[in-house]
């Protein structure tokens, strides 16, 4: 970041804070739409899941930030409701695939359509120019804060 006057990470801070509480808030309406059972962190990954058929638990759980035998129970409850299925890795006969059902597929859909219908309508002021610089500023934000992150952890192994 270059220096040219007054320090904008203070508002980047308050801006992401407002936009992390938003979106904790619009995630948990996602997952009680998917079934009313359903933790906030369930809409992303069955996403997550929808994206990246046959992902190992431990890469979903790395991707998501979270630990093992947390994925381990979101992945047993959303395996109870019928949404997710486990399969065998045929590389590795102790590890597990997996994927979404018919039924799990069928309600990411919907409910992705609806969370992009309400985006749409939300950003119907925003030019199209505007809109792909922020899904290219987002993506990038998201890349920079992965990186950093990693350096993170890296040093916390190496004390």
């Amino acid at each position: 970041m270059t220096d040219t006057g007054a320090d904008p990470v203070p508002q980047v801070e308050r801006e992401l804070g407002l936009l992390m509480r938003r979106a904790r808030s619009a995630s948990a309406a996602m997952s009680q739409q998917l079934h009313p059972d359903l933790e906030s962190s369930a809409y992303l990954l069955l996403t997550y899941v929808g994206r990246q058929p046959g992902v190992r638990s431990s890469d979903l759980a790395a991707h998501i930030g979270v630990g093992r035998a947390t994925i381990s129970r979101q992945v047993h409850k959303l395996e109870e409701l019928g949404l997710l299925r486990r399969r065998p890795d045929p590389q590795d006969a102790r590890g597990q695939l997996l994927e979404l059902t018919d039924e799990g597929a069928h309600v990411v859909t919907t409910t992705q359509d609806s969370r992009r219908r309400w985006l749409r309508s939300a950003l119907t002021s925003w030019s199209t120019e505007d809109v792909t610089t922020l899904a290219a500023s987002l993506a990038h934000l998201n890349e920079t804060i992965e990186e950093a992150a990693a350096a993170a952890r890296a040093r916390c192994a190496d004390d």
